[in-house]
């Protein structure tokens, strides 16, 4: 007894909402639909609305601990009961298939994010999280439901989404020319020169001019705006970063040994006058501002290039602080710009959405036998690979940790995403047939979803197929996976 007591004063005492309730009759309800034939949840649900309403009918409320009822502005236990068709109402029902659907497939427990309302009138964001009690897997007739209020995190994403729009507006539409570019490479070959020995770079670039027009080649444009489309009289970026020796050419290879020398000697902050060509020819004098942006000093792979056209007489007004984030060791996108690219995938579309998770296998062994470079070696070979793969195509392509990698592939089914898996199983061969000694091999996972309702599942379960085929890799190679 003093156990129970102890266990109620613990649900009462919670600093977070908490409901137990009977989900016996959800499971009735499935199992009836079941009987008519029913197997795809999700379609029968939009067939008529009302269904997700009758499943929220079915949920007993009951018990709540006082934390509840202070999120819900309710005076009783019995008050929010009795008034419960007030906090599940209007898209509180468009929101419930994740979870209906996660107890339809079987799992006994779900975790997401929903809409309630207070019996005040609030409508409140809230992160729910609910699980099927141990003993009542059978029947469903005890579930423990917790709720976490997350509207202000909620409303506070929507301002950094706002923020987020409105600084790439100010890129995109600002009234000069801006262009992101990576200047690593050039940082690289720069690096090169002076462990060499050389000192007296201004001599060095005299006598080897072709130098210059080798860092030129070595400059990535990332990005560059409307303004600079108009500016170069090109109607596409395809066609403008297509044909960039029509506009880099003649004069500018002097102005850009200049360049080179101010940024030898330390300067990553630039002002000067140049002279480029639009795509039709024409000479365009140039004010330009060059920056290596903050954060990026080490290696130079985000530039900032405003370009005035003085001819017009045109004035700069608007800079911007480059958005796009990558990998350092491997070239690919990063874990945040991944996170925000899925969400952006998940406000927008298109649908639908391919998620391919993928883990290198042996990193760990190899590091641990043979020594981090080695195993960056092979991390690198790993970016090489899926760079090669996924070229020329649209797609966000991330290392996300240590040894994980994934693709998402907006606007392509799983038949598309199985294409690639064999595309990069063939690239990983034939990199192994080139690079002797350690083997490079990807346990891949691939989900598919048509909404962004299972972004979050799907890109689960493509993790789920992932460890699978990683554990069939362990099996049948004979390894511990405390060697990955």
């Amino acid at each position: 007894m003093a156990g129970q007591t102890d266990f109620e004063l613990l649900f009462d005492s919670a600093p977070i909402s908490l409901w137990l309730e009977d989900y016996s009759l959800l499971k009735k309800l499935f199992d009836q639909w079941r009987a008519e034939g029913v197997t795809d949840l999700e379609a029968h649900l939009h067939a008529d609305p009302r269904r997700a309403q009758a499943c929220a009918d079915c949920y007993r409320v009951l018990r709540v601990n006082h934390q509840t009822l202070a999120v819900f502005a309710a005076h009783s236990q019995e008050e929010l009961i009795n008034r419960l068709g007030e906090v599940l109402r209007g898209d509180t029902y468009t929101r419930m298939l994740p979870e209906l659907l996660a107890f339809w497939q079987g799992h006994l427990q779900f975790s997401g994010v929903t809409v309630n309302y207070g019996l005040d009138g609030r409508r409140i964001n809230v992160r729910i999280n609910i699980r099927i009690m141990e003993g009542h897997e059978d029947t469903w007739s005890r579930a423990m439901v917790a709720i976490e209020d997350v509207t202000e995190h909620t409303q506070a994403q929507g301002l950094l989404e706002s923020s987020e729009r409105y600084a790439r507006n100010l890129f995109e539409f600002s009234p000069v020319s801006i262009w992101v570019e990576d200047f690593s490479a050039v940082k690289s070959l720069l690096d090169e020169v002076r462990s060499s020995g050389i000192s007296d770079f201004k001599t060095f670039l005299s006598v080897h001019q072709e130098f210059v027009h080798r860092c030129m080649e070595r400059i990535r444009v990332l990005d560059v705006n409307q303004h600079t489309l108009q500016m170069f009289s090109a109607g596409s970026r395809q066609e403008l970063l297509g044909q960039l020796e029509r506009v880099f050419r003649d004069e500018m290879q002097h102005s850009f040994a200049e360049q080179l020398l101010d940024l030898w000697n330390g300067k990553t902050v630039q002002t000067r006058e140049v002279i480029n060509y639009s795509l039709n020819g024409e000479p365009i004098n140039i004010h330009m501002q060059f920056s290596v942006l903050p954060g990026y000093e080490q290696d130079w792979s985000q530039v900032l290039v405003s370009l005035v056209d003085i001819t017009a007489r045109k004035k700069a007004e608007a800079y911007l602080e480059y958005l796009g984030k990558h990998d350092a060791l491997t070239q690919l996108r990063n874990r945040a710009f991944f996170v925000e690219e899925l969400n952006r995938i998940s406000r927008k579309g298109p649908w639908p959405l391919s998620v391919m998770a993928m883990d290198l296998n042996g990193l760990k062994h190899v590091n641990d036998n043979h020594g981090h470079a080695a195993g960056d070696a092979m991390l690198r070979r790993t970016g090489e690979v899926l760079s090669k793969a996924t070229a020329g195509q649209a797609l966000c392509v991330a290392r996300t940790g240590g040894d994980e990698f994934v693709i998402l592939m907006a606007g392509h089914d799983e038949r598309a995403a199985q294409a690639l898996k064999e595309r990069i199983d063939s690239m990983l061969e034939m990199n192994n047939q080139f690079y002797p000694g350690q083997k490079i091999s990807l346990s891949i996972g691939v989900a598919s979803c048509h909404s962004a309702a299972e972004v979050e599942e799907t890109a689960q379960l493509a993790d789920q197929r992932m460890y699978a085929a990683k554990r069939r890799f362990y099996e049948e190679a004979k390894l511990e996976r405390r060697s990955n």
